[in-house]
């Protein structure tokens, strides 16, 4: 099953200008067993080879081997097999025996691993035969023979044409050997087993090592969700990441102002598992509109589960510049080499008047969408005695603007010329530069509204 969700969600559709939001990354992951049931003969050899240490080491794995499928399946190592799966033990000796049915209770499986005695022949074909008749032919369950042995075969018919028949019907073998006093033949195991053979068949001359042969054998029959994830995300350039929160699974680094890696050592191996990362980023860009918030978000493992996160978009509301006056068309010039100095012509400009340029911005506040406002500007300037005098007007429309809600609007680069020669701040002085003293005012209306006159009245 691998990954079985992928998600990523901000917690605003819209933000101001220099706004900031969450964004969460989710991963789910899980053992394959659960979303397909699987039904395992675990087929265990008690013959007499099997006597003291090899007995002991087989059942410890055994053992192992039930508590990694019940967790793989959403149970408990104490408990029950979840998700439709069962197991079903089958001992086998100068004969084979079902110790027990397709089940799924922990506890009785443990009790007929830990009863076997060890004793007799080795009875392959048995022990397979045996193993095929603990499978429903009605169910739509995967089915898993795990034959452990520690010897050649000593009593009974060939096995090999019963194992083929299992294969046949469409039942997956795995085959662990213990290299003891029989001598296991490993090319038997092989044309038992299921294709291809390294990941089908484990050989260990050591007992000791069974606990982990049959730990191995658990995780690849339940198929782990993920190791190793690597999540890379980059957010858009109009955004930069400010901060970001400890993940409740793996660790997560900010690579610089833009990108961040999530490392996750593993997620959903032994049952049903989520992470989840939040960090914050804010919006750095000056332009307004509808912005995907990442660049790009790659993800790997080790399983090479194919992961595809979702883009989420957020709406950004800057205020609306309007700049109702065109600023003078530059010349453009160049200077190249190392020479200290340059000389360049120009060509012509003009003198349009002797004065000051006053230069205006403002914020009309609370524009609704849809409606033109009418903007007038009233320059007075100020003598000694508190006497106000024209200095010029101007009247300005503001275009709609088209945002869902009313917003401020801000009127940039509004101009005046004041001539010297109509100073009047300065007193008696008439001296070029004086500290001149004006007023600004300004009335803004709407220019489109629903307003009608009285109709007339309509008799009939």
């Amino acid at each position: 099953m691998g990954i079985t969700n992928s998600n990523k969600v901000i917690n605003t559709e819209r933000i101001d200008c220099d706004g900031s939001l969450k964004v969460t990354l989710a991963l789910t992951a899980a053992p394959d067993i659960i979303s397909n049931p699987t039904d395992i003969a675990l087929v265990l050899d008690r013959s007499g080879s099997m006597t003291g240490a090899p007995l002991a080491s087989m059942k410890t794995g055994a053992k192992t081997f039930i508590d990694i499928i019940s967790e793989a399946t959403g149970g408990q190592p104490s408990g029950e097999i979840g998700s439709g799966s069962h197991i079903g033990i089958v001992s086998f000796a100068d004969t084979a025996i079902q110790s027990t049915q397709m089940i799924t209770s922990v506890g009785t499986l443990k009790n007929a691993v830990d009863s076997l005695v060890a004793g007799g022949s080795t009875n392959h074909a048995d022990a397979f035969t045996k193993a095929i008749e603990l499978f429903d032919s009605n169910s739509g369950n995967a089915k898993v023979i795990v034959m452990f042995t520690d010897g050649n075969t000593t009593a009974g018919a060939p096995p090999a044409p019963v194992a083929a028949a299992a294969r046949a019907q469409g039942i997956t073998i795995y085959c662990i050997g213990l290299v003891g006093s029989d001598g296991v033949d490993v090319n038997t195991l092989n044309e038992w087993a299921t294709d291809p053979n390294a990941s089908h068949v484990a050989v260990t001359p050591d007992a000791a090592e069974l606990e982990e042969l049959f730990a191995e054998l658990a995780a690849n029959i339940s198929k782990i969700g993920a190791t190793n994830i690597v999540v890379d995300e980059i957010v858009n350039s109009d955004f930069a990441i400010t901060s970001i929160l400890t993940p409740n699974v793996g660790t997560a680094t900010m690579l610089n102002d833009t990108s961040l890696r999530w490392s996750i050592p593993e997620l959903g191996v032994t049952a049903p598992e989520s992470a989840a990362l939040e960090f914050f980023v804010r919006h750095v860009g000056e332009n307004p509109g509808t912005k995907l918030v990442n660049e790009s978000i790659t993800y790997t493992d080790n399983e090479g589960n194919q992961v595809i996160f979702p883009d989420p978009t957020v709406a950004v509301e800057c205020d609306v510049v309007v700049n109702p006056e065109e600023c003078p068309v530059p010349v453009d010039l160049v200077a190249e080499g190392c020479l200290d100095s340059i000389v360049v012509d120009m060509g012509d400009t003009y003198l349009e008047s002797l004065g000051r340029i006053i230069q205006m911005d403002v914020t009309v506040k609370n524009v609704c969408p849809g409606k033109r406002v009418a903007l007038a500007v009233i320059l007075t300037e100020v003598d000694e005695n508190g006497m106000e005098y024209q200095r010029g007007m101007k009247a300005i429309t503001l275009p709609a603007h088209s945002f869902p809600t009313c917003r401020d609007v801000l009127v940039k680069c509004i101009k005046f010329v004041v001539p010297e020669t109509l100073d009047v701040s300065g007193g008696s002085t008439q001296a070029m530069c004086n500290p001149r003293s004006f007023k600004a005012r300004f009335i803004a209306h709407n220019i489109d509204s629903d307003f009608r006159c009285c109709e007339s009245v309509v008799t009939l």
